[in-house]
């Protein structure tokens, strides 16, 4: 098992490859302590911003996936964002989330909203945007506060010694579940497959031996079983959640088919949990690193909180990439791309590059300016869910913060295996 040097500074940026030697296709990179991963992007910004890799080797699965050409590594904070502003040219289908061309049998599941492009794109958006109307946003904010009590208030009393079984998993997760009105007898059930589903084949998710894509397909399916069975009921039988106002919400005669819905239920349970999950993570591991930041927030939680949040957000970068496929040639930064190439946005790269942060290796919860990209860069693709997001970093924090201020890590993260999310599956602390 590999960990990060706990008492070395986690993210201090540590440099033991060459160019030649980094590579972000295998995932042995990504099981590299973090120091080792930031050291390496640094030097990819200062040497090689825009750089090309051979597709991943997909072993020990039956689905067979298109081979493709590789893709180009944006690394640079401006070039992100270039490519975020042009849609047009920077295709998010087909497969924003996938380093390669999704077979059939996938497609089905993570084809939804946030790998499509315009017109669809902005017709799923526009559909769902309307079922968070003000009446279910007040619910959502209800839910945050109750769940996050419930949750420091069980972990008080008996909480496990790690931070992400007993609060960084289930917060987002049972908010989500709850605001979808999703049966609690399946909490359980969704959070097994969203952790599989963004696992990348880490072994404490799919064990050794079991065929990675199809464990995934199968933890996929079940999710989506259980909206479109959710679906059907809700458009007979409606209530006040979102479930109810997504499938019965018709705008300009446009409404979301099955297939959508249960897309997009995966893309909640999967993005949606994922980025607040890793956020809370990163950001109490960050307090072992930086305890002055914890005491400074606590001493100042409302004056502080709305850039403590985006901190946090930024230097956890929860989503560490975004795929888009040229529609036609164009020039980045000097640099030639054609049409059909693939380029990997990557964000936590972004999100130090030292052209736009000062001393961008510093947690600072007061941070200002704080232009990141942990949410995504600007364009049609800014995460929808970014609000929803923020609220729950902020409210679980004061909630913490005011019930157990000297909250802290005892020991280094369990870094997932993962080049897509940045995540920690385990965090022992002490409240």
């Amino acid at each position: 098992m590999v960990r990060a040097h706990y008492d070395e500074g986690v993210y201090e940026p540590t440099s033991v490859l060459t160019v030649e030697e980094i590579d972000l296709s295998d995932v042995e990179f990504w099981k590299r302590p973090y120091a080792e991963r930031e050291g390496a992007f640094q030097l990819l910004r200062a040497e090689a911003p825009i750089t090309h890799y051979d597709d991943p080797i997909l072993e020990d699965s039956a689905i067979e996936f298109p081979k493709g050409n590789g893709y180009y590594a944006l690394t640079r904070h401006v070039d992100v964002a270039e490519a975020s502003k042009h849609p047009e040219v920077f295709l998010s289908g087909p497969g924003a989330v996938s380093l390669v061309d999704l077979p059939s049998e996938m497609v089905e599941y993570f084809s939804g909203m946030i790998s499509t492009d315009n017109p669809k794109h902005a017709r799923l958006r526009r559909i769902v945007s309307n079922a968070f109307n003000p009446r279910n946003i007040r619910a959502v904010e209800e839910s945050i506060e109750r769940v996050a009590d419930e949750l420091v208030t069980r972990a008080l009393r008996d909480g496990t010694g790690d931070f992400t079984l007993d609060i960084a998993a289930p917060f987002p997760l049972e908010i989500i579940c709850s605001m979808m009105g999703v049966p609690e007898s399946e909490y359980a059930t969704v959070l097994r497959c969203s952790n599989v589903i963004l696992s990348n084949g880490d072994v404490e998710y799919i064990p050794e031996g079991t065929d990675p894509v199809l464990a995934i397909l199968d933890a996929a399916a079940t999710v989506t079983g259980i909206m479109e069975e959710l679906g059907k009921y809700r458009r007979d039988q409606p209530i006040d959640d979102i479930t109810s106002s997504l499938v019965n919400a018709e705008i300009e005669s446009e409404k979301l088919t099955e297939q959508e819905l249960a897309s997009f239920f995966v893309l909640l349970v999967a993005a949606g949990n994922e980025t607040t999950r890793t956020a809370l993570a990163h950001g109490l591991n960050a307090f072992g690193q930086y305890p002055e930041q914890r005491d400074r927030w606590a001493a100042d939680f409302d004056g502080l909180a709305k850039t403590a949040v985006e901190e946090i957000v930024r230097w956890a970068s929860p989503v560490i990439w975004m795929r888009r496929t040229l529609a036609s040639d164009y020039t980045l930064s000097g640099f030639d791309l054609s049409a059909g190439d693939r380029v990997l946005l990557f964000y936590n790269s972004a999100n130090r590059d030292e052209d736009v942060f000062a001393d961008p290796y510093v947690f600072d919860l007061g941070r200002t300016p704080n232009d990141h990209y942990g949410f995504g860069a600007p364009g049609p693709h800014f995460c929808l869910g970014a609000h929803l997001a923020r609220r729950e970093i902020r409210v679980m924090w004061r909630e913490l913060l005011s019930r157990a201020p000297n909250i802290h890590p005892t020991g280094p993260p369990d870094q997932l295996a993962s080049s897509f999310v940045n995540g920690i599956k385990h965090l022992p602390y002490d409240l």
